[in-house]
């Protein structure tokens, strides 16, 4: 069993397991890569969660929806660009304790969740 202390990256939601080289820093690590530091959380991916908790909220209680939606909704005729921030968001919203994801209408681990998705209230 993995007894490895583990957190959540800041930008994209994916899990962050201890690692050796980050014993004296542990509690300062907040993102899974370079790439992650780099892009931190902007606008749009406040607008694209926000969009995901709205789609949730008019849905009939345990209904789902595909993050594809909430980039339809934020990027109008660009929302394919979209696509991975919106599963960035919905992976942090599922860090925060106010989604789940789902592949086959069984709950995934977000970090570990390959192919097409869909995102339900917690």
């Amino acid at each position: 069993m993995n007894d490895r202390p583990t957190k959540d990256c800041e930008r994209c939601g994916r899990v962050i397991t201890w690692r050796k080289k980050w014993e004296r820093n542990w509690d300062a690590v907040r993102f899974c890569s370079d790439r992650c530091r780099r892009h931190r959380p902007g606008p749009a991916d406040l607008q694209l969660e926000a969009a995901i908790l709205g789609l949730l909220a008019r849905r009939p209680r345990g209904g789902t929806i595909c993050p594809s939606e909430a980039a339809r909704a934020v990027g109008g005729v660009a929302w394919r660009d979209l696509m991975e921030p919106a599963r960035s968001a919905a992976r942090r919203l599922v860090a925060a304790g106010k989604a789940v994801i789902t592949q086959q209408g069984r709950v995934v681990d977000p970090s570990a969740a390959r192919g097409p998705i869909r995102v339900r209230s917690a």
